[in-house]
């Protein structure tokens, strides 16, 4: 239950558990925002982790503070570690869907891989190729997919590979400097919840929108047959 609650109070509040890291040092707090993004990204069971809102709030942490005129944590460590965590779990989520993704999927485990989000993450590899790892890097459950159904689609890993760190580069750094440079705007400190809920949402809708738009395009398709037939 120890594990559960700290990802709940995770989810619910990235700053205030950001907060609690750093009470015990600057290295354990570094460590812990690694592991997290690390295990978003990398380990294909937890989808769920929130990888925008805590590079959003760990860049709040490292902007100065204006009262004390110092930065809870420093950018120039906080970077390199949010640039590290997703490339190294792309690559090793890569090879977990090369070597064991059939058997992951056939065993039915993992509830959060849908039938759907697989589709439409298969679907964005058939559409785009490898660019399609850059750019499903930008959608949470799909940027945890992503690696693996590249994995187990052949795709080779020469190619998987630099759209992967150009992904992992360009979304670490734009959530952590957003954070950096807005978090210290009164209006965010103020409703710093709204901002994290909003980031989610922002980040939710388009994967919502396409699920939403499969389920309906299934409907109407079905229903064009069921005509067709009776025709």
């Amino acid at each position: 239950m120890g594990i559960v609650n700290f990802f709940i109070n995770l989810l619910k509040n990235p700053r205030g558990a950001i907060a609690g890291w750093i009470a015990m040092g600057v290295a354990p707090t570094l460590g812990f925002i690694f592991l997290i993004v690390f295990i978003e990204t990398g380990v294909v069971f937890f989808p769920f982790l929130p990888g925008d809102s805590l590079l959003f709030a760990a860049g709040c942490f490292a902007a100065v503070d204006a009262t004390t005129g110092k930065a809870a944590l420093p950018l120039n460590l906080l970077l390199p570690v949010v640039w590290a965590a997703p490339i190294i779990g792309d690559e090793c989520n890569f090879f977990i869907g090369r070597f064991f993704g059939t058997r992951i999927i056939e065993s039915g485990k993992v509830k959060a891989m849908t039938p759907e989000r697989i589709d439409k993450t298969q679907a964005m590899i058939d559409k785009w190729g490898p660019l399609a790892v850059f750019l499903g890097r930008f959608f949470p459950f799909i940027r945890t997919f992503m690696p693996f159904i590249s994995g187990i689609s052949g795709m080779k890993w020469r190619r998987f590979a630099p759209f992967s760190v150009l992904g992992g580069l360009v979304w670490s750094s734009l959530f952590t400097l957003l954070g950096y440079f807005f978090g210290g705007v009164r209006f965010v400190q103020e409703h710093f919840e709204l901002v994290i809920v909003f980031i989610l949402l922002i980040s939710l809708a388009p994967t919502v929108i396409g699920l939403v738009k499969a389920k309906f395009g299934k409907k109407k398709s079905a229903g064009a047959d069921a005509e067709g037939e009776t025709a």
